[in-house]
């Protein structure tokens, strides 16, 4: 590996957070603000993408801004590993830039300003976390991050998006804390805290007592953000916000800086080795497997899209958790590469959800049947990013979970292949109704009652599905539980909006859904960055071998491992 003074990985970070001070100047001309948002994107994308080749050919590009604290430098570093989340984080804020602006136009949204500066930011800082050379950056960037992210998950100001921005702040900051500390005992114990491939030498002779604390502390800081149980109720409460920032939170940068944070702690500060002498990566690979089938089966009971999603996400993030955890090459290729496998999937899933709620007004899924008929091409990606999740071939999903499978049967650990397997049947059980009822149903002849009508995840199922919205609020209340969604339920809710079809406040209208051809269903702001997600997880699906991903992926493993593909 060779070592390459540059200053590509800071101007990487900067790209993204000059953006924010141009879209804030440009508050008063929307269409220049929403410009400044598109070439800040495209500007971090690019020059994330100029270190592919060289990173690929063994070269990492440094950025060294001197000592930060003492015995620790600021120094960001392009490496392999950073890659994988730099370029998934500058890539889909591109497509989330275009998709935002359709959403929040559509819904007339307020405060858009500070709503695309809080996004740019954001990607500043995970381009930061993935950049970070050591553990002291990447905790600055990552408390960033939470910052950056906090107006987001509180912009619709209701009293419900207040508490679960209260919550959101006090799960990942007392994360932060207890990653803090887990950094300060690593840098007591070995004197440095700088990333290095196969982990820090002086740690596989430290205190072993000592090193499973820092250990247990550092996974316990990233694991907040990464959803693993029972730290990952701020999640599904998150989703109060607009569904774009569903995205970033599930897909683009937050939740996936936590798995990241893991990856780094695993592979580059402990190393293989030193996680499987200290005995501590089966008792992660436990707590991943439990987040799997435990958030997979409160999924099942949620009518809310949104939360079914978000439960899935907390799902499908251990996936990431469990492979890093077995430590076998293939399970961390597995899980490497469901990072950004998960991210398109993801991001399409909410993309689908969030131009059903602009279109059609429409939250729950029991409101759903027939509306495949309205929505013909988003209910289509919805599809390819379900099968995806529950790894069905040529999707990206299938990839990820076979190398996965593979992994855990190398690593002697077979019962924790039927946790896969199982958890694909799970997924299949919370996705195959809401496709079923959206092409194969209408509003007369479905079945709305959930899979589930016993109290689990938190509130009991209503057997009419949940609620019917009566009124234009903010706010939605199911048995006794109230959740948000976003404030403004519909760009059609105006003056003229008797000239629209879908004139309700959620479900089939009165005369059925309306046929749409495909992609008239919406605006093609929100259409083409659909259409580009689903389309991004059939290549990883169908040619993983030619994607970068994977080959940046097989690289870290080689790195950490030893063992070349």
């Amino acid at each position: 590996m060779t070592e390459l003074v540059s200053l590509r990985p800071l101007a990487a970070v900067l790209a993204a957070a000059v953006g924010v001070i141009f879209i804030v100047a440009l508050n008063r001309r929307p269409n220049l603000r929403e410009g400044a948002t598109i070439v800040s994107s495209v500007s971090t994308l690019g020059i994330v993408a100029s270190m592919v080749p060289g990173v690929l050919d063994g070269t990492t590009y440094v950025t060294d801004l001197g000592a930060f604290v003492p015995g620790v430098s600021f120094t960001l570093t392009a490496d392999p590993l950073g890659m994988i989340f730099g370029l998934l984080a500058s890539l889909l804020w591109v497509v989330t830039s275009f998709y935002s602006i359709g959403y929040m136009r559509g819904l007339d949204e307020h405060s858009q300003t500070r709503y695309f500066a809080a996004f740019a930011g954001s990607v500043s800082a995970a381009i930061g976390v993935a950049f970070a050379s050591n553990l002291i950056v990447l905790y600055v960037f990552y408390e960033l991050l939470t910052v950056a992210t906090y107006p987001l998950v509180t912009h619709d100001e209701t009293d419900e998006a207040r508490k679960a921005g209260r919550k959101y702040l006090a799960y990942t900051f007392g994360g932060g804390v207890a990653a803090l500390a887990g950094t300060a005992l690593i840098f007591l114990l070995t004197g440095t805290v700088e990333f290095t491939p196969g982990g820090i030498a002086a740690l596989a002779g430290a205190d072993p007592v000592l090193a499973r604390a820092a250990f247990g502390l550092l996974i316990a800081g990233f694991g907040v953000k990464a959803a693993l149980m029972p730290v990952h109720s701020w999640l599904p409460d998150a989703m109060v916000a607009p569904t774009p920032v569903s995205g970033l939170l599930h897909a683009v940068a937050v939740v996936k800086s936590g798995v990241f944070g893991i990856a780094r702690v695993i592979l580059d500060v402990y190393g293989p080795g030193t996680v499987e002498s200290l005995g501590v990566g089966l008792p992660l690979a436990a707590v991943a497997a439990f987040t799997i089938l435990a958030a997979s089966i409160i999924a099942l009971r949620q009518d809310n899209l949104k939360r079914r999603l978000a439960y899935s996400t907390v799902s499908q993030l251990s996936y990431i958790v469990l492979g890093l955890a077995l430590l076998s090459p293939a399970a961390l290729v597995g899980g490497l590469l469901h990072i950004p496998a998960h991210a398109f999937m993801k991001l399409t899933l909410f993309f689908c959800a969030g131009a059903i709620h602009v279109e059609t007004h429409t939250d729950d899924i029991s409101d759903m049947a027939g509306i495949g008929r309205r929505m013909p091409l988003t209910m289509i990606a919805f599809t390819i990013a379900s099968l995806g999740m529950a790894g069905l071939p040529l999707v990206a999903g299938f990839v990820s979970k076979w190398y996965l499978l593979i992994g855990s049967i190398d690593a002697g650990q077979t019962v924790f292949a039927l946790v896969l397997l199982t958890s694909g049947l799970l997924n299949i059980g919370y996705f195959w109704p809401i496709i079923y009822q959206a092409f194969f149903q209408t509003p007369e002849d479905s079945d709305a009652k959930p899979l589930i009508e016993f109290p689990i995840g938190g509130v009991t199922a209503r057997a009419d599905g949940g609620r019917k919205n009566a009124t234009l609020t903010s706010e939605t209340e199911s048995n006794g539980e109230t959740y948000a969604v976003d404030q403004h339920p519909s760009d059609h809710l105006t003056e003229d909006a008797h000239d629209h079809d879908d004139e309700h406040h959620g479900g089939p209208p009165a005369d059925g859904w309306e046929r749409r051809a495909l992609g008239t269903e919406s605006t093609w702001f929100i259409m083409a960055p659909i259409a580009t997600a689903a389309t991004g997880a059939l290549v990883l699906g169908i040619v993983p071998y030619t994607a970068v991903f994977l080959a940046l992926v097989q690289q870290v493993v080689a790195g950490a491992t030893g063992v070349v593909f």
